[in-house]
C-alpha cells in the first residue's frame, strides 16, 4: 500500500493521463526473419548431400587429426607464452629512459608488423640456408669456442613457434604498453614515496592493474594465434590440424568433409578459450566494477537518502553508479 501512495497509485488525480504501452512491431518481425533465416540455414547445412556428414564423423576423431589437435595446441601455447614473455621485455624498453633501448624495441615492433607472418615463417623455415651454424666464439675474428649445426637446433617445429612468437610478441607489445600508460602515474609515485624500486613497482604495482586491460585483447590474440598455425606449412610443418585434415581429403578426394572436421576442431577450441578468457577478465577486474547503489544493487540503500529524494521517494530510479574501488594492493 504504502509503494501505491509513493507512485501515486491510488489517489484522486484530476485529468490523470492513461498511458498505454508503445506498440514494438519492428523487434517482433526482426526477430521473426532471423528465426526463418536461422532454420533455413540449418536446414541446408543438415539435408545439402555435398557437405557429406557421414565422412565427417567418420575422421572428426580420425588419429592423424588428433595428433594434428595435439601440435596445434603445442604450437598456440609456446608461441603464447614466449609472445607473451618477449611483448613484456618490449613493452618496459619502450618506456625506459635508455634511448638505445627504446630504439631497439621500436625497430623490433616496426620490423615484425610491418612484414607478413607467412614470409617471416618462410625464411625462419630457410634459417638452415641462411645460417648453416650457430656458434660462440669472439665476435669479428675466426676464433669459435662451440658451434652447432642449424639443422640440429631449428627444426620444423622449432622454427614455426620461434616464427608465430616474434610476430605475435610486436603485436602483444603495444598491448602491453597500452595497458601499462592507462595506470595512473600517481601510483607510481606512491610507490616511490614509500622507497620501492622501479623493478617492484612495476611487478607489485603497475602490471596488477594493467591486467584489466591487457587481458582482453590478448585473448583475442591467443584465439587468432590458434588459427595462424595453419600458415606454419610456410616453414613447412606439415603435423598441425590444417595440414592433417588437406592430407585426408587430397587422400579420398573429399575436401569439404574435411574441412568441416577442421572447422568443428577450430571452432570446439576457441569456445574453451573464449570461456577462460572470460574467467580472466572476471578475475583481474575485481575491485574495478561498478555496480548500482540501493535495493536493485548488492548493497542496502544509504542512510540518509539520497541527494535530491525525500524519505518517501522510491530510490530504485536513481541510478548512481560508485567510484571505481580498486582492490587492496600489498607492496
Amino acid at each position: 500500500m504504502a509503494k501505491k501512495e509513493v507512485d501515486g497509485e491510488g489517489l484522486n488525480i484530476p485529468n490523470r493521463i492513461k498511458a498505454l504501452p508503445v506498440k514494438r512491431s519492428g523487434p517482433i518481425v526482426a526477430a521473426v526473419i532471423v528465426v526463418l533465416l536461422a532454420a533455413m540455414l540449418i536446414q541446408g547445412l543438415i539435408t545439402n548431400p555435398r557437405l557429406d556428414w557421414p565422412t565427417v564423423w567418420k575422421y572428426l576423431f580420425n588419429e592423424n587429426v588428433l595428433e594434428g589437435i595435439r601440435y596445434t595446441l603445442e604450437l598456440t601455447v609456446i608461441s603464447m607464452v614466449v609472445a607473451i614473455i618477449l611483448s613484456v621485455i618490449l613493452a618496459i624498453m619502450r618506456k625506459s629512459i635508455n634511448p638505445v633501448l627504446r630504439g631497439v624495441s621500436w625497430f623490433f615492433i616496426w620490423f615484425f608488423r610491418g612484414t607478413p607472418v607467412y614470409t617471416q615463417l618462410i625464411f625462419w623455415g630457410l634459417f638452415a640456408v641462411l645460417i648453416p651454424k650457430i656458434s660462440l666464439g669472439i665476435p669479428f675474428t675466426s676464433v669459435e669456442f662451440w658451434s652447432i649445426d642449424s639443422n640440429v637446433v631449428v627444426t620444423a617445429f622449432n622454427a614455426a613457434w620461434i616464427g608465430l612468437a616474434l610476430n605475435e610478441a610486436a603485436y602483444l607489445s603495444e598491448i602491453v604498453r597500452a595497458g601499462l600508460e592507462a595506470v595512473d602515474p600517481g601510483q607510481t609515485e606512491a610507490a616511490k614515496a614509500l622507497g620501492m624500486n622501479r623493478t617492484l613497482i612495476m611487478r607489485r604495482i603497475v602490471l596488477p592493474q594493467a591486467m584489466r586491460i591487457i587481458i582482453p585483447p590478448t585473448g583475442n590474440e591467443t584465439i587468432g594465434m590458434l588459427k595462424t598455425t595453419s600458415l606454419v606449412t610456410a616453414v613447412p610443418f606439415t603435423l598441425e590440424l590444417q595440414f592433417a585434415t588437406n592430407a585426408i581429403a587430397n587422400r579420398i578426394y573429399k575436401p569439404i568433409p574435411l574441412l568441416l572436421v577442421a572447422c568443428f576442431w577450430y571452432l570446439l577450441i576457441t569456445s574453451i578459450l573464449m570461456v577462460v578468457q572470460s574467467r580472466l577478465e572476471a578475475h583481474f577486474g575485481k575491485g574495478f566494477d561498478a555496480r548500482p547503489v540501493g535495493t536493485k544493487g548488492k548493497q542496502a540503500p544509504y542512510d540518509p537518502p539520497y541527494p535530491g529524494k525525500s524519505d518517501g521517494e522510491p530510490k530504485d530510479d536513481v541510478n548512481k553508479i560508485n567510484q571505481t574501488t580498486f582492490a587492496g594492493l600489498n607492496a
